[in-house]
């Protein structure tokens, strides 16, 4: 007997109306509906605002978090078109709150670059709000109409008289779409920044009215300003940045350059205000023309002999500072999170632009040539030191043989299913040893404090013990070498202690894996131990604490009063037992997973935090200090 086949007729095929689909799929539309979905809302609608801004015709915009989390973002360009659209009759400012891709920039006309996201534009923030309230200021008059859940609940309503001209959008994330609405003015801030560098004379403010709190930004410098401001916590070989614009093929290019005294390579680029995380075409150009640059001009400069070997972009990455910012019409995004500019045209306009430009401008500037080339011949020279320890870390690392001895493994081969505590001290090791569970959970207990990798050179950084036993460990090589399919443990976790040096061990390692091992972040493997403060016993009950807050309402309860109260002043301090059941069971543990929302901001504070300056690190805490939690010295 054969079993029935249900009929697949047109009645199955749905058809999801207006912004329904946004609603039913907002992944698809705006990546996920955490804290990075929420935020690219608020980018989307600054966006349309920048646009207008690129074409001429506004020069600020103002940002409100207000305090029941709802955004505003207001600015003074030309103001969405209200008169009738030809499709429908309806005002088109509804149209382009109401449909998929309607908007000014899907012809020639009214934009000729374009600097928003995903091209969704606000109708997807329509669609994903609790209301959204529209308010446009056009030809002297005022007219307002308000939405829900995407929805017109009012028409376009004034014509009130005005001396305002732009557009002010004010919404509400929708709470069941999004796990938690609660917006990052330093995440919100990092943006625009960036935006207001990369568009001279445009000012965009923050005003975070839960706090009190307004930030300001407005560079007529453009690049040459975004340099020095990436660079201002470090010791520039050469006092004013190398700026190189042009425009070919109607792709304009902006380039800023300055090399620092410090051994990391930080280049920023960007795709029609995108921030290209990955890279592509444009930073691919922009290499290739920095190193045949830089090699004839030190040639004809005498800078490098006859004999010497030309400098590869490998030697001259050493302290490079870059700003890399291209406009052009249709970008082409790939890469895992559509950060990769994929434009073929692109490579060869910014090589050719950028080498002919570094030509004209250095050809008599041997002053700035000079300490770049001493520079990168330094770091070839600490590369081929390097280069037999590299050899023996990565094979070691790649092959999964000659493990570290002080690596307690776990019995299962599964990538997948296991996980290492990478730990302070033997202490808390021998604990950690004892009281995980060996078929999944490894651990590698760590003496004293690894290598600040931010004032050293590979070299030196490969000649670390430590350090070499974490790349041994977990076999995925650094650099270059990483390959995110060696991985032996899907989870590293660091564990140290609540206090001050834990704090500090914490964060050199993660000064290390963000600068030499970032695949494990944007893979989502590395992950913050968070192990209680408190033990406090009553009786026979025992409760675990791991803030002063929680501390502070468990003891209001009467219950507690005599309660008696256990601060833990490291992990060597539990035993075994305690710390699997607060720290280590996958049931109870808290991890905080480690991820880089805003690049930049990541960089500056790794700069500053283990850099050379003191200053710059003196100011970050005494901004900072009024954050700190659980402070124990």
């Amino acid at each position: 007997m054969t079993a029935s086949v249900p009929l697949y007729t047109a009645k199955d095929i749905q058809v999801l109306e207006g912004l329904e689909a946004v609603r039913r799929r907002p992944g698809m539309y705006i990546g996920d509906t955490g804290p990075r979905g929420l935020h690219h809302l608020v980018y989307e609608v600054v966006d349309n605002s920048v646009d207008e801004a690129i074409g001429g015709y506004c020069n600020e915009i103002n940002v409100v978090i207000h305090p029941d989390e709802s955004i505003s973002v207001t600015d003074n360009g030309r103001g969405i078109p209200i008169d009738p659209h030809p499709s429908n009759g309806r005002p088109a400012s509804e149209v382009v709150l109401t449909t998929l891709h309607a908007g000014g920039k899907f012809d020639s006309g009214a934009y000729k670059v374009s600097g928003g996201l995903h091209g969704v534009g606000v109708s997807v923030v329509n669609g994903l709000s609790e209301w959204l309230e529209m308010t446009v200021y056009k030809n002297g008059k005022e007219w307002s109409q308000r939405f829900e859940k995407g929805i017109p609940v009012t028409d376009l309503e004034g014509g009130i008289d005005t001396e305002l001209s732009g557009t002010r959008i004010h919404f509400m994330p929708d709470e069941d779409i999004f796990e938690e609405i609660i917006f990052s003015a330093d995440l919100l801030s990092g943006r625009f920044r960036e935006m207001a560098f990369l568009n001279p004379g445009l000012r965009i403010s923050l005003e975070d009215l839960r706090h009190e709190k307004r930030y300001d930004f407005h560079y007529e410098g453009g690049i040459k300003a975004f340099v020095a401001y990436v660079n201002k916590d470090k010791s520039t070989l050469f006092p004013d940045p190398v700026i190189i614009t042009g425009e070919r093929e109607e792709i304009s290019v902006d380039v800023g350059i300055q090399y620092n005294d410090g051994y990391l390579e930080r280049i920023f680029a960007f795709a029609n205000l995108i921030h290209t995380l990955e890279g592509g075409t444009h930073v691919s150009g922009f290499r290739t023309a920095l190193t045949r640059a830089i090699n004839e001009i030190a040639r004809r400069n005498k800078i490098l002999r006859d004999k010497d070997a030309n400098l590869t972009g490998e030697d001259l990455k050493e302290g490079l500072t870059a700003i890399i910012s291209v406009k052009l019409r249709e970008p082409q995004f790939e890469g895992q999170t559509k950060t990769k500019l994929g434009n073929s045209e692109v490579k060869g306009i910014v090589d050719s632009i950028v080498y002919e430009e570094m030509l004209t401008q250095l050809e008599d500037q041997p002053q700035i040539v000079k300490p770049v080339v001493e520079k990168a011949i330094r770091a070839r020279q600490a590369r081929d030191a390097a280069k037999k320890a590299r050899e023996l870390v990565r094979k070691s690392a790649l092959s999964g043989m000659n493990l570290p001895g002080k690596l307690a493994d776990c019995s299962s081969r599964n990538p997948e299913n296991t996980e290492i505590y990478i730990v302070e001290g033997e202490s808390a090791g021998g604990s950690a040893k004892q009281g995980r569970d060996r078929s999944f959970q490894a651990i590698l207990p760590l003496r004293g404090k690894i290598l600040n990798v931010e004032k050293a050179r590979i070299d030196k950084i490969l000649s670390n013990n430590e350090i070499r036993t974490i790349i041994q460990a977990l076999g995925c090589g650094i650099t270059e070498d990483f390959d995110i399919t060696k991985l032996r443990y899907n989870k590293i976790i660091i564990m140290t202690d609540a206090d001050v040096d834990g704090a500090h061990i914490s964060t050199l390692l993660l000064t290390f894996f963000y600068r030499y091992m970032q695949g494990l972040i944007e893979n989502g493997n590395l992950y913050l131990g968070h192990p209680p403060l408190y033990r406090v016993q009553r009786g026979k009950t025992i409760n675990y604490c791991y803030s002063d807050k929680e501390l502070r309402k468990l003891m209001d309860d009467p219950e507690f009063k005599k309660a008696t109260v256990q601060r833990y002043k490291g992990l060597g301090e539990m035993n075994p037992d305690q710390l699997w059941e607060t720290t280590m069971d996958p049931q109870n543990r808290i991890l905080k997973k480690i991820e880089v929302e805003d690049a930049m901001a990541v960089d500056e504070y790794f700069s500053i935090l283990m850099g050379d300056k003191v200053e710059p690190r003196r100011e970050f805490i005494v901004t900072h200090a009024h954050e700190v939690r659980n402070l124990d010295v």
